[in-house]
């Protein structure tokens, strides 16, 4: 865990860091950047979802110009990476003395696939974007206090 000097650096990975994972480093950085240092990544980045930017940027929180990356590609060690899809949980990185912990969130490009325009898909992204900020309202307690 980060030492006296600094706060613990958390990376929320998901699978293409393109949505969740972003929300997530957007709101602990609005929200928490008292108490962490936040960043985000993807197994397989592949690009900033438009519609996360928007939900966000609904919400007062600008991750516009936020970019997809891969955990080697940011340059620091992590204290913490908090997985928010089963898919990057299985496939995370192995990162010796850093602490893994699973939080899943719903996939809204998933949810929203048969969204016939992307006003039909927002819901998807507003509710797990309001997921994602409950969740980080509870850091880093959560994560400090975590058994997994």
């Amino acid at each position: 865990m980060a030492n006296a000097e600094r706060k613990p650096r958390v990376l929320f990975l998901c699978t293409g860091n393109s949505c969740r994972s972003q929300m997530a480093e957007g709101w602990a950085r609005a929200l928490r950047s008292d108490a962490i240092d936040a960043y985000s990544a993807g197994t397989n980045p592949h690009g900033l979802n438009p519609l996360a930017v928007r939900a966000m940027d609904e919400a007062g929180v600008d991750i516009s110009k936020h970019t997809s990356k891969r955990p080697e590609n940011i340059g620091v060690p992590f204290d913490v990476v908090v997985t928010v899809c089963d898919s990057a949980h299985e496939s995370c990185p192995l990162m010796p003395g850093t602490r893994i912990i699973r939080v899943g969130f719903d996939d809204p490009p998933r949810l929203a696939k048969g969204a016939k325009s992307d006003d039909e898909a927002m819901p998807h992204y507003r509710r797990v974007r309001d997921e994602i900020r409950a969740f980080i309202q509870t850091l880093p307690d959560s994560i400090i206090h975590s058994e997994e």
